[in-house]
């Protein structure tokens, strides 16, 4: 399949990051599909190119990084769009002060422009951005000054958690179309949005390659139950709960291990629960991973568990699911639409440590119901959540565009 859509720029707040590989994954993908794709990014990558995989450090070395270009990147855009286009200029800084008060609005709008000479230096018109975040607020600043067509993907659930300081209304009425990455993102943004742009909302997944898995071997029928959660260590993802309930699975008599891989703000907190709880030998923290070896921690995985309190679709669980790994997680969000709870997983009511320890302590007890919820999963990943498959739907969304003229 072969594509007839005018170049994009992809816009993130920060890219590459650990935690979003799917947006390198789709990226790669769509190119693959012959689109002309250039990437830009608000913020510098979340760690060094050495500790990054050779498809990240391309990537990285390939993407124009906003505040890395400084003041003389600055000064040459206030100067280019001052002499090409002064009265859209003021305008733009205008709105970014209507967006956000005081010095954070002009930052916006800043960085906006500079956005902008990167797309009119590349004859880019087109300007993608991956989530309602800032990376948007400098996206509906763009379009404001250039005309470009602007689309957005949403995931939910951080840009519902402030829907007015994020101005996610605005950005729904200055948008041109929105990728949802759920029903329930969508839903969401019907729920805030004037019912005249509902027609902008379009469903389309993420995914996963299923060539990319390994299936998982697990462990010996007589050898300790191998847990795994992956993810940053966030309130919302609520590992400090999963430290709790294998502190009861022990005390139950349950033979396991856990395996954290992941970083973020709660690792303190987690560390905490772990000694307090005496549970060293059992639990591992690895720190985050990169994507081989998320998939080698797959494969020695018997059981993959996501207690979190707030969700997109995390990617994570159709990566579980792919490799064969039964997955416990939580019905918040969009997760039921991935996991169908007692056919395709197990859900456990979020926030509620008897109802996560009864499903775990469920699946370390069954090998049976472990295979069944693991091969129901596998095909409704492949069905569903399959990656080339929902990258070409965005693919056709992508050609629809309008042709846009920046010159």
């Amino acid at each position: 399949m072969t594509t007839t859509s005018t170049p994009l720029a992809y816009l993130v707040s920060r890219y590459p990051a650990v935690s979003h590989t799917f947006i390198l994954r789709e990226i790669a993908h769509l190119r693959g599909l012959g689109h002309v794709i250039h990437t830009a990014s608000i913020n510098p990558p979340d760690r060094a190119l050495e500790r990054m995989d050779a498809i990240e450090r391309s990537e990285a070395q390939a993407t124009y990084f906003v505040k890395a270009d400084g003041p003389v990147g600055a000064a040459a855009a206030l100067a280019y769009w001052g002499a090409k286009a002064p009265a859209q200029l003021l305008k733009m800084f205008r709105l970014g002060r209507q967006l956000a008060r005081g010095a954070i609005g002009l930052a916006y709008a800043l960085e906006a422009a500079m956005v902008a000479k990167w797309m009119a230096d590349k004859q880019l018109a087109h300007l993608h951005v991956h989530f309602g975040n800032a990376g948007a607020t400098v996206g509906v600043l763009v379009k404001a000054l250039t005309q470009c067509h602007l689309s957005y993907t949403i995931h939910g659930p951080d840009e519902f958690d402030d829907v007015p300081g994020q101005q996610l209304a605005h950005k729904m009425a200055a948008a041109d179309a929105v990728v949802c990455i759920s029903q329930f993102a969508r839903s969401q943004l019907m729920r805030i949005s004037a019912p005249a742009d509902w027609r902008k909302f379009q469903v389309c997944r993420l995914g996963v390659d299923p060539s990319q898995f390994m299936r998982s071997t697990g462990s010996d029928a007589c050898a300790p139950v191998n847990l795994l959660c992956v993810g940053r260590l966030t309130p919302a993802k609520c590992q400090v709960l999963l430290v709790h309930a294998c502190a009861r699975l022990r005390d139950a008599g349950v033979t396991f291990t856990l395996t954290l891989v992941g970083d973020g703000p709660d690792r303190s907190r987690v560390e905490a629960a772990v000694a307090e709880h005496g549970l060293d030998n059992q639990i591992q923290l690895t720190g985050a991973l990169t994507q081989e070896g998320v998939r080698q921690a797959f494969a020695r995985a018997d059981i993959f568990v996501l207690p979190s309190l707030a969700e997109g679709i995390p990617v994570v669980l159709m990566e579980a699911m792919c490799s064969f790994v039964p997955c416990v997680s939580t019905p918040v969000n969009g997760i039921p639409e991935l996991i169908e709870d007692d056919r395709t997983g197990l859900l456990a009511t979020p926030g509620d440590l008897d109802s996560l320890v009864a499903q775990l302590q469920r699946l370390c007890n069954s090998p049976e119901d472990r295979a069944r919820l693991a091969q129901a999963a596998t095909v409704k990943v492949r069905q569903r959540f399959d990656l080339a498959c929902n990258v070409r739907q965005l693919s056709q969304i992508f050609c629809s565009f309008p042709a846009t003229d920046l010159t």
